[in-house]
């Protein structure tokens, strides 16, 4: 007699009994993605037939690394990103034997944030990220950050302490904020900046560095105790996801980017250029082993049009195109491969 195993049989026969036991879809990564992904999850808790996801935060690293990690009930089951894989991200997953597939499931503006009880910031990407890089040109040669007010990087600024709360390296915000408006806006237009890493045989990534004198002041994974400090102290401002400042904009407020506030309209125009991609992170050998993680995805779809709840909570919907090639992938679940990330 023959005796054919299914992909299914063959995994669990992979999974330790933990493993096997575990009745419930495992979640975690990007704080951004955190509020969209609980309200899939707390609707999918609504049918008595699935136990309700359990998702966490702890940062996009988190969860690129946390669903590449292994096979098994000790691992997650979804990593949640506001940046995309990288290459090498990929290849640790591949040296894991764990094959993924990647689910973009909208945009999130990047927002420099302040009390309502001060005056809005008004200022240039530039500006920006030549305040809160970690070394500037003087005199042709890259140097620490000297600047101590928002008026030192350019004297139409205000003359008050430049502090600025935000995530930390493993964070998917940061790194886009690092990329957009260090790297891209400042060190990858600016004459000088140009010439000093030219002469110091850096390129413009090297920019993506911030600050560690106190300018730049890593604040934890958890957007809202950022808030928090801003509703607080009226001289200090936060980045974080759009999603957080448009739940609080009662009290805080967008700084104007290159002279565009960021609103819902702003960004999903592409007008507000300080923007990037949500994503999640699939893990294939759970898929049918672990309960309700193909229910899940197909929740998504029902809530990130635009007119879904996910966009009444801040999220910027994908192009209807974008929605549809991303409910095949849902169906069809390609494996990423490293090709696909370069």
């Amino acid at each position: 007699m023959i005796v054919r195993l299914t992909a299914t049989v063959l995994v669990v026969a992979f999974l330790s009994p933990a493993a096997i036991a575990r009745d419930y879809i495992s979640i975690a990564g990007s704080s951004t993605v955190l509020p969209f992904a609980t309200i899939v999850a707390e609707r999918l808790g609504r049918n008595v037939n699935q136990k309700t996801p359990v998702v966490e935060s702890g940062g996009s690293s988190v969860g690129k690394k946390g669903v590449c990690d292994g096979i098994g009930t000790e691992f997650i089951d979804i990593g949640n990103a506001s940046s995309r894989m990288k290459a090498a991200e990929l290849e640790y997953c591949e040296k894991n034997g764990v094959k993924i597939t990647e689910i973009k499931v909208g945009y999130d503006g990047i927002v420099v944030a302040n009390s309502k009880k001060a005056d809005r910031l008004k200022i240039s990407l530039a500006d920006l990220g030549k305040a809160l890089t970690a070394e500037i040109p003087v005199d042709g040669k890259m140097v620490t950050n000297p600047y101590k007010k928002w008026s030192d990087v350019n004297p139409e600024l205000p003359a008050i302490e430049i502090r600025v709360y935000g995530p930390p390296t493993t964070s998917g915000t940061r790194a886009s904020f690092a990329e957009i408006v260090n790297e891209k806006a400042y060190c990858g237009k600016d004459a000088e900046a140009k010439a000093a890493l030219k002469a110091a045989g850096k390129k413009a990534k090297a920019c993506r560095a911030m600050r560690t004198d106190g300018a730049y002041v890593e604040a934890g994974e958890q957007d809202n105790l950022i808030v928090q400090k801003l509703q607080e102290d009226k001289g200090a401002f936060g980045i974080f996801g759009f999603s957080y400042l448009d739940q609080n904009s009662d009290t805080i407020q967008g700084a104007e980017l290159s002279g565009v506030v960021p609103t819902f309209e702003a960004i999903a125009e592409g007008k507000y250029k300080a923007a990037r991609a949500l994503f999640f992170y699939v893990k294939h050998q759970h898929i049918g082993v672990i309960p309700g993680i193909e229910a899940y995805m197909a929740e998504w779809t029902k809530h990130w049009d635009d007119e879904g709840i996910l966009a009444d909570a801040g999220m910027i919907p994908m192009p209807r195109s974008e929605r549809d090639e991303m409910a095949a992938r849902i169906k069809n679940l390609p494996i990423l491969n490293t090709a696909d990330l370069r």
